[in-house]
């Protein structure tokens, strides 16, 4: 399925609560071919989940030493934990000439711009605002200010749509998922097949 002669690196971001994991599981379940760098973070697993599947789930002392070796591409803090994309492992898989796929928040979106301006960076966007905020409000794990606070930073993700360079409506996974992978193994602008 994949194909080309160039790697290209995929950007997935959106609001929290839109569905990226949700997106992503749907994409490594139908194309598992499709690779996923898995990102470093400070914040405790959730039951469930595997260190070096989900997560590398590091200490604050070890997350410092990665920043300080030029060991991450982004990272970012979100909701009092750090999270951030290992390079060695991505530059491995883009030298191998296949694409690679990177799912994170808004700050390192960003951050991969500023460094990669050749990455294509893809935003994940609710059906509705109020779709959203269900699913927000549906996680019924978090105190009312917390939800508040997930909200206003949902909206002010939401607001930044128009810096990406595609954008992915998830309102059927499956569909979503079949869109971001057609996106993913897209040839890159300005490359002649065939070169």
């Amino acid at each position: 399925m994949v194909s080309g002669n160039a790697a290209r690196l995929t950007v997935l971001s959106g609001p929290s609560g839109v569905g990226k994991g949700t997106v992503v599981a749907e994409v490594r379940r139908r194309h598992p071919d499709v690779w996923l760098s898995v990102s470093v973070t400070t914040r405790r697993p959730r039951p469930g989940e595997v260190d070096g599947v989900q997560y590398h789930f590091v200490d604050d002392d070890e997350f410092d030493r990665l920043i300080e070796n030029d060991g991450l591409l982004e990272w970012a803090e979100y909701a009092g934990n750090r999270y951030g994309t290992p390079v060695a492992p991505l530059r491995e898989r883009l030298a191998t000439g296949a694409p690679a796929l990177l799912e994170i928040e808004l700050q390192g979106a960003r951050q991969v711009r500023a460094r990669d301006p050749e990455a294509q960076l893809v935003f994940l966007a609710p059906p509705s605002w109020a779709a959203l905020e269900s699913r927000l409000a549906g996680r019924g794990s978090e105190p009312p200010a917390v939800q508040e606070r997930r909200l206003a930073l949902a909206q002010a993700e939401l607001d930044a749509s128009g810096e990406f360079d595609a954008i992915v409506v998830n309102d059927d996974v499956e569909r979503a998922a079949d869109e971001l992978v057609s996106l993913l193994t897209a040839p890159s602008p300005g490359l002649v097949p065939g070169e």
